[in-house]
């Protein structure tokens, strides 16, 4: 097994009459990788109504990140800065992937630029450091029936069918029309993928579900009969807003979506403890981190809408569409029952997980992000390095920024309407404090700070 130079540099610091010890094996990573799944409809993360006993468990095991953000509320631009540590104005995706994208207001993008093959994830990184490497469910950036991206082991969704119901699938680049629930098929792969590790080589595992991602339709009846009578009134749904946009036809029957969504919800939590329970079968969870998080938000009735960035026109970048839910489990390593406050991102996941896996990150792709796996771990941090508690977004026209307390919205490099909210005195982004005079100072230090962003990574 070959050393990474971090590795070598640690143990070649050793005292040189110490005992020699074999190097501590490298874990093994497992990712599941939610669609819509915002953290607010967790109960890990204060839902009443949504029932999530397997992810709150895995919560209450490990470590969760309060404050987790993506940097693109919309899928495929989500899933390529996850992977990839790098902006959409870096990795060339910018929204959700489609044949035919919509022009006016503008939604979906044909493809990925040419560029994108080029782009190094992180499956590329833990390949070429002896990780066996497997991707099971959704994948939705770019020529999805092929492995690429140092993935051996590849499972992924296509289009032209029902998809939750006997959907069509890539089995490593040969196509499948499967029968049974997706979320079930899925978990059955990914757990075969679990089964054939024997341990001489870590692995990595994706199990990227398309559960909790309209339409609601062709889940177990088993779930949607758990929510028949659930009335939903302390989600905080408002009347449809007259900006609504995408997905606008669901605010017709709010608390009917909402028992079928929440049907959804809890029966990609079974599909979590069925995982958990593979690793613990397999003899394979005291070495192995896992990694529970969405792809994006959703508003599901609040503020009056229904989607996610596309939901209203313009763009929006409220708290429910950028928040999504970071968990880190891993026994004996990561605490339990802990809370991190701090600000992280979805640029952040490359590095965090390089580090973890004890490899270096990328070089030549400026990454913006920084790794947390110190935070997850309750170890310090760098001495005069403290975390900085600041995120940035941007979604085609629409940018933010976000601190501990104030966020700020501007479209247009600031031409188009702007928005700053005061997180602290008005979490649910009531009241517009853009144009007040009191807040100028406070947009202003965002604005340059996004702007240094956008500079340094485009």
């Amino acid at each position: 097994m070959s050393l990474s130079r971090r590795s070598f540099l640690l143990s070649s610091a050793a005292p040189a009459l110490a005992q020699k010890k074999a190097p501590p094996a490298r874990p093994n990573i497992v990712l599941i990788l939610a669609d819509d799944l915002a953290a607010w409809m967790l109960g890990c993360y204060g839902n009443k109504e949504i029932r999530t006993p397997n992810i709150d468990l895995l919560a209450r095991s490990g470590t969760r990140f309060l404050n987790n953000f993506v940097c693109t509320p919309i899928c495929s631009a989500s899933r390529a800065t996850l992977f990839t540590g790098r902006t959409p104005r870096q990795h060339g995706i910018h929204d959700f992937l489609t044949e035919k994208p919509i022009e006016k207001p503008p939604q979906g993008q044909a493809g990925p630029p040419p560029s994108f093959r080029d782009e190094v994830m992180l499956s590329d990184v833990l390949s070429a450091n002896g990780y066996q490497c497997g991707y099971a469910g959704k994948w939705h950036m770019g020529d999805d029936q092929k492995p690429q991206h140092g993935i051996k082991h590849w499972y992924t969704m296509l289009g032209g069918s029902s998809p939750y119901q006997n959907p069509r699938m890539s089995l490593n680049g040969e196509i499948v029309q499967e029968q049974g629930y997706l979320a079930d098929l899925i978990t059955r792969n990914a757990t075969g993928f679990l089964e054939q590790q024997s341990g001489a080589n870590p692995f990595f595992l994706v199990a990227s579900y398309f559960n909790p991602h309209v339409p609601y339709d062709g889940h177990p009846q088993k779930y949607y009969d758990m929510y028949a009578k659930t009335t939903f009134e302390t989600v905080g749904w408002e009347p449809p807003a007259p900006n609504a946009l995408r997905e606008k036809e669901y605010l017709k029957d709010i608390v009917g979506n909402l028992r079928r969504c929440a049907a959804t919800v809890t029966a990609l939590d079974d599909q979590v403890a069925a995982l958990i329970s593979a690793l613990d079968r397999k003899g394979l969870r005291d070495n192995t981190l896992v990694v529970f998080t969405g792809d994006n938000g959703f508003l599901l009735g609040r503020h009056g809408l229904w989607s996610k960035g596309h939901a209203s026109d313009p763009i929006n970048m409220y708290e429910e569409v950028v928040q999504t839910p970071m968990i880190w489990n891993w026994p004996g390593k990561i605490p339990v029952e802990a809370v991190r406050p701090e600000l992280v991102s979805f640029y952040d996941v490359m590095p965090a997980l390089c580090d973890v896996a004890g490899v270096a990150t990328p070089a030549g792709r400026n990454l913006c992000g920084r790794s947390y796996a110190p935070l997850a771990m309750n170890r310090p941090l760098p001495p005069k390095q403290p975390w900085r508690n600041l995120v940035f977004g941007h979604f085609r026209n629409t940018e933010m920024a976000r601190d501990k307390r104030f966020k700020l919205v501007i479209r247009d490099g600031g031409e188009g309407p702007g928005e700053l909210y005061d997180l602290v005195a008005d979490p649910r982004e009531k009241v517009n404090r853009y144009n007040a005079p009191e807040f100028v100072t406070v947009r202003n230090r965002l604005s340059a700070e996004l702007e240094v962003w956008r500079k340094k990574y485009a």
